[in-house]
């Protein structure tokens, strides 16, 4: 009994491959008698003819690391690709440094730690890139005796 018209149907309708489709085996004669895409329609919907759906690739690895991830992990030296200004460009660098010793010489300045002049002569070289970080800057105020 050869069942290869009706499959292909059915495959067309179901959009898969013939070599997936499942025919009822006590349905086999009611199959047969099938032969517009009409009759295989109704049959689908019966339940005599149906696919199988093959195995496709897991995802539930893909969320462990995901979720790793989001939380910071998976981040060390062994997992780093490319030098250290290709992840963080020497632009982004400079401009983050500089936000973050501009605020420190502000904060200074507000809380009355050193005078308009030292904050000017500071802030100047701060944009010159004479200072490396806040402690450096502190360090400097404190060796020259200029914070209060």
């Amino acid at each position: 009994m050869k069942l290869t018209v009706q499959k292909r149907l059915a495959g067309d309708l179901l959009k898969c491959s013939p070599k997936k489709i499942r025919f009822d085996p006590a349905r086999l004669e009611e199959i047969k008698e099938a032969i517009t895409k009409k009759d295989v329609w109704r049959l689908i919907s019966e339940g005599a003819i149906s696919y199988r759906k093959t195995q496709e690739t897991s995802r539930s690895r893909a969320r462990v690391l995901q979720h790793q991830k989001s939380r910071g992990q998976r981040k060390g030296p062994g997992s780093r690709k490319g030098s250290k200004f290709s992840r963080v460009s020497r632009k982004t660098r400079w401009i983050l440094r500089m936000r973050a010793l501009r605020g420190l010489l502000k904060e200074l300045k507000e809380n009355k730690k050193i005078t308009n002049e030292t904050f000017r002569d500071v802030y100047t070289k701060t944009s010159g890139g004479y200072f490396r970080s806040r402690r450096h800057i502190l360090l400097y105020l404190e060796e020259k005796q200029l914070i209060k």
